[in-house]
């Protein structure tokens, strides 16, 4: 019988490498070119304010401990990772505003088919015939209407990464259909398997807030 991995033990490995790679950011700069505060506490250590979703998390550096701004909880582990890859790859590329595919990203042509199923087509077959689910799912979730396909919504998910999901009801000729895009300079501020992974999770906060969980 196959035994099925926890989360920490699929994504343990990649925390450890974020935060080694953390210790080494000149934290000025990152927070410059991320768009973020930085407050030093000691002649060395401080402590990053990240912007995740709306909700502030602290992020204390050199060590990378990554926490819920108002509960000073741990957060999940994906959270910790993606906030950690944020302050790590931000460059400060200006915004392109503008929307691309996540197959337009840096080596996304080749894991597209997959980043569909996870994103796109899920949030085409719950959404696609009912259109107030998704409005009422998408502005419960900060999003801000933006004028594409029957509805679409702009996610600030980091202060320099911002995602759009939009949404074509079925019709008598067509089914229906759905795109998680990306701000065109997102390829400088994430990988490209953490955008997937972003997507996919807007994707589940979306589905999920429809249903009440």
């Amino acid at each position: 019988m196959i035994k099925l991995r926890t989360i920490e033990e699929r994504y343990g490995p990649a925390l450890k490498q974020a935060r080694e790679d953390f210790r080494h950011i000149e934290p000025y700069k990152a927070a410059y070119c991320s768009d973020t505060t930085y407050r030093e506490l000691t002649a060395t250590t401080g402590q990053f304010e990240v912007p995740f979703w709306g909700q502030p998390c602290l992020v204390r550096y050199p060590d990378g401990e990554v926490q819920d701004g108002y509960t000073r909880q741990g957060l999940p582990i994906v959270t910790q990772i993606l906030v950690l890859h944020y302050l790590i790859h931000a460059d400060g590329t200006p915004m392109t505003n503008h929307w691309v595919a996540f197959r337009e990203l840096p080596g996304g042509l080749g894991y597209d088919a997959a980043f569909q199923g996870r994103a796109d087509h899920r949030l085409a077959g719950v959404f696609g015939h009912d259109l107030e689910s998704f409005v009422r799912a998408a502005e419960a979730l900060g999003g801000e209407r933006i004028t594409y396909g029957d509805a679409a919504f702009l996610f600030r998910i980091f202060p320099r990464l911002w995602l759009a999901a939009i949404l074509y009801l079925a019709d008598e000729e067509f089914g229906a259909s759905a795109s998680v895009l990306f701000d065109g300079s997102a390829g400088h501020y994430l990988p490209t398997e953490d955008l997937a992974v972003l997507g996919g999770l807007l994707v589940s906060r979306l589905i999920g807030q429809a249903r009440g969980k």
